[in-house]
């Protein structure tokens, strides 16, 4: 009996996921995600080519599901978006890790699906700029990032989160929406929310 091929890669990119997420491309280890996936090693060579090439299906995989999850379109309110990127990544911090890692391993170096991150980026900053009544511009796409960053910070550094806020954190959540709608009021219109 053979095993369905579709079904051993997906395999694959769920273990390696945890894998990466865990270690990075560095650290992650080929024998670990083929052991968590009950597969032969072999396979991820067979499926992806290498494991820096399962390590870029990983991430772009992660950023589809973000953006499947978290769309962002024109007429939304940026700070409830910020409210939906900051519950996303509290629900799903291996995305965060992920990015992280990705970081780290790339650094300025050009990422092997940039041109197709970048569109979706636009994507986003051009409705975002008709949510404003803007054109899009480099102030609507430095918004989009600071609000981003605003909302996966949190998620990003765990420790520093604890460390600064105690054990007895506030509604983070409902101050992060807060913080960026008075952020947005002061410098570009945003819809009012609804009450």
């Amino acid at each position: 009996m053979t095993q369905d091929p579709t079904s051993t890669k997906q395999r694959l990119l769920v273990a390696a996921k945890e894998e990466f997420a865990a270690h990075g491309i560095a650290g992650g280890r080929v024998d670990r995600i083929a052991e968590l996936a009950g597969v032969n090693k072999e396979r991820i060579y067979g499926c992806f080519g290498s494991k820096q090439k399962l390590f870029d299906q990983v991430v772009a995989a992660a950023l589809d599901e973000l953006t499947e999850a978290v769309p962002l379109q024109a007429g939304d309110d940026p700070a409830e978006y910020v409210g939906r990127v900051y519950d996303f990544h509290r629900a799903n911090p291996v995305l965060v890790r992920l990015f992280l890692w990705e970081g780290l391993h790339y650094r300025d170096a050009a990422l092997p699906n940039e041109a197709q991150r970048a569109t979706h980026y636009e994507q986003k900053v051009a409705a975002l700029a008709e949510t404003f009544g803007a054109e899009a511009s480099p102030q609507v796409a430095a918004c989009l990032l600071s609000l981003i960053g605003l909302a996966a910070w949190p998620t990003a550094v765990p420790q520093m989160t604890r460390v600064i806020l105690g054990t007895t954190q506030p509604d983070l959540r409902a101050h992060v929406v807060a913080f960026a709608r008075q952020a947005l009021a002061g410098s570009l219109p945003i819809p009012a929310a609804d009450v």
